[in-house]
């Protein structure tokens, strides 16, 4: 028993899983907040604009059937509104986490671009840093294979 909570304990201390749950908890949040806008302040602005409230928009396809002032069976309806109100939801959603991925790319590329900008330019630094081996000079070459030749043979 106690291996698996060791286990579990460093499955849920890696880093990628610790990112993941943070990332849920965020989204959930975010999720909430877009909702609260489009709900609380797009929505009814909409509905000033078309005289009544955009959520409870339908049409009925079937009348409530009534017993005097009691409603016996309800009306079954075709909720519009509600599902065009959870469409701005997500579009507004989707267009929030595309900037924010757009802009987490851009970070990426230029901070690539600035990486091989400078590994370039050491590169290059250590090309010209790089002491260029003189040449010999005929002189030099000359004695070298005076040398030689003056060395004593040995047999092979």
């Amino acid at each position: 028993m106690k291996k698996f909570f060791k286990e579990f304990g460093a499955f849920i201390s890696r880093g990628n899983i610790l990112d993941l749950a943070i990332g849920v908890i965020m989204g959930g949040t975010f999720g909430k907040i877009i909702t609260s806008l489009v709900k609380d302040l797009l929505m009814p602005l909409i509905g000033l604009l078309i005289g009544g409230n955009f959520a409870e928009m339908n049409v009925v396809l079937v009348e409530a059937v009534m017993d005097g002032t009691v409603v016996v069976t309800p009306a079954t309806t075709l909720n519009y509104g509600a599902f065009i109100q959870t469409i701005i939801d997500f579009l507004i959603i989707a267009l929030v986490i595309f900037i924010i991925v757009r802009a987490v790319m851009k970070a990426h590329q230029l901070a690539d671009k600035i990486k091989a900008d400078r590994q370039k330019a050491e590169e290059q630094a250590a090309v010209v840093a790089a002491p260029a081996v003189p040449k010999p000079t005929t002189e030099e070459l000359l004695m070298e294979i005076r040398d030689l030749l003056a060395k004593p043979k040995t047999k092979e």
